[in-house]
């Protein structure tokens, strides 16, 4: 490790440009892009904001972790999916609550309710062929100046990059299942 010294100078220049909702992405291999998502529904809901999370993935009746806690604080989260699509009895279901799922979303991020739409694990559907990508990046053009969308997933669709405010690519460095260690409560739910 190489020690440094602190900045002395403000590293940046305060952005003169006008507030507005920001579209985030939380994209690549590594661990932590549904849960920096989740962190930035905690930070909004802290300051009252109206917050939606969507978890394209997850079944409706998902109790992990963060459905618990986000209960018990008054954020609602919504599984659309039926699990990982290799656990899948019918591709074709996961496709339809897939499209099914994304009118919901569609809806609540158009109708300007709330300051934060989380669709998480949104980029699955959408390179399966589930969503078409049109359909997003339109809604994403006409939100409402105030929302901010966060979109999860590995492999986002480059078109979605463009548009994005921000993008955070998580990079895989080292990860426990790879050595064997199998997933646990509280970590991976």
């Amino acid at each position: 490790m190489q020690i440094e010294a602190p900045p002395s100078e403000k590293p940046y220049e305060k952005p003169e440009g006008e507030r507005r909702g920001l579209v985030i992405v939380n994209t690549g291999d590594g661990k932590g892009k549904s849960t920096a998502a989740f962190g930035l529904a905690l930070r909004a809901h802290g300051r009252g904001k109206a917050v939606k999370i969507y978890q394209f993935m997850k079944v409706p009746s998902a109790r992990f972790g963060e459905h618990r806690m986000f209960e018990q604080i008054g954020i609602p989260i919504e599984g659309l999916g039926d699990g990982f699509s290799w656990k899948s009895q019918d591709l074709e279901r996961s496709g339809q609550l897939a499209r099914d799922g994304w009118e919901k979303a569609r809806a609540a991020i158009l109708s300007g309710e709330h300051f934060l739409v989380v669709l998480d694990e949104i980029t699955y559907p959408l390179i399966y062929g589930w969503l078409p990508l049109e359909g997003v990046l339109e809604t994403l053009r006409a939100r409402p100046k105030h929302v901010h969308v966060v979109l999860t997933g590995r492999r986002c669709p480059p078109e979605i990059i463009e548009l994005a405010d921000t993008v955070t690519e998580m990079t895989l460095v080292k990860h426990a299942f790879k050595a064997g260690i199998p997933a646990q409560r509280g970590i991976e739910d």
